[in-house]
């Protein structure tokens, strides 16, 4: 690895949210304006060694065909499968867990940042990815700096605005804290002159 990478750790005939999650990350990248490729890639692997590699390929161009510029993905958004040993070895290596119940597998939906050099350095939770949010943890991971993810208040502080098609930050949440905090601030401030000079007048 050369540059920031996402590895994202599926299994191809997944009934549940495998599907939704490699649909959010199509998604995101369609939107991020970071370039595939050149300040990123990203690696699906699958972690059922029974998969072939021929139903990866069919996968993958089930998912290009939902993006909107497809070419950068096509080469650098790789999608791999592997033997048994080499899975173990991978999974543990990022702390992924899942477990065999019966032909399929019970496991979390995530994607995994790291850097350059191979170091972790954040794990973004769920099937839908905001762009500044991956924008951020790869920006960081080019660094080589970890971060907790920032999904919850990135999302509380912005929207998304269905007629620009892109997210704006709210306006409403992010003034209520403020204008909160503000009259917690002149509320101590009066506080604490009322009983000065109170004293002052004793």
């Amino acid at each position: 690895m050369d540059k920031p990478t996402i590895i994202n750790l599926v299994y191809y005939r997944c009934p549940g949210i495998c599907s939704p999650l490699m649909e959010g990350l199509a998604d995101v990248m369609d939107k991020v304006d970071l370039e595939l490729g050149k300040d990123y890639q990203v690696l699906t692997i699958s972690f059922d060694p029974r998969e072939s590699i021929e139903l990866a390929h069919r996968k993958k161009n089930n998912y290009l065909n939902l993006m909107s510029s497809p070419e950068p993905a096509r080469e650098h958004w790789k999608f791999f499968v592997s033997d048994s040993a080499n899975i173990a070895r991978l999974t543990d290596a990022v702390g992924f867990k899942y477990k065999k119940t019966g032909n399929d597998f019970i496991h979390a939906a995530t994607i995994v940042i790291v850097s350059p050099d191979g170091k972790i350095t954040r794990y973004l939770n769920g099937t839908y990815f905001l762009p500044f949010e991956l924008t951020l943890a790869i920006t960081e991971a080019s660094k080589g700096i970890s971060a907790p993810t920032i999904n919850r208040i990135l999302q509380f502080c912005f929207a998304y605005d269905t007629v620009g098609q892109k997210y704006v930050i709210s306006m409403t949440r992010v003034s209520l804290p403020i204008i909160t905090l503000t009259a917690i601030i002149i509320v101590l401030i009066l506080v604490v002159r009322t009983s000065r000079k109170k004293k002052i007048q004793q």
